[in-house]
Formats: structure tokens, sequence, C-alpha cells
């Protein structure tokens, strides 16, 4: 379902910018420890982009959480 994709990308991207901001780290700072520009940071958590499985883990490192798919 299309609108549940949206959905979960949106809540996910929420929960990066909620992640960031209580280890009061800057976009900067995050996209260097996840070795990617500020830009796919700002991006993500705008919203209005979609990511990839790879750039989601890198970030997941960043906060020292796991991935894990559900059904």
């Amino acid at each position: 379902n299309v609108f549940s994709e949206e959905t979960s990308r949106l809540r996910l991207a929420h929960e990066i910018k909620i992640l960031r901001q209580r280890r009061r780290m800057t976009q900067v700072q995050v996209a260097a420890k996840a070795r990617m520009p500020q830009s796919v940071i700002a991006r993500i958590e705008s919203g209005t982009h979609s990511f990839s499985i790879a750039t989601l883990y890198k970030i997941a490192q960043v906060f020292n959480k796991q991935i894990s798919l559900v059904e």
C-alpha cells in the first residue's frame, strides 16, 4: 500500500530528526559520522525525499540503533 509506505517513511524521517536533536547533534555531525553529505540528512529529515536501506543503515549506526524488518 503506497499510503502505508509513505506514512512509514515520514515517521522514520521524524524519528531520525528527534534522535539527532536529543543527542544534541547537528546535521553536519551526523553526516560526518555516517560518511555522507549534510544535504542527505537535511533531505531525509524534511520528509520530501526517499532514502535507501544502505543510507538508513549508516544513519542507524551513528545512533547505535539496529534496523529490523517487521511483517
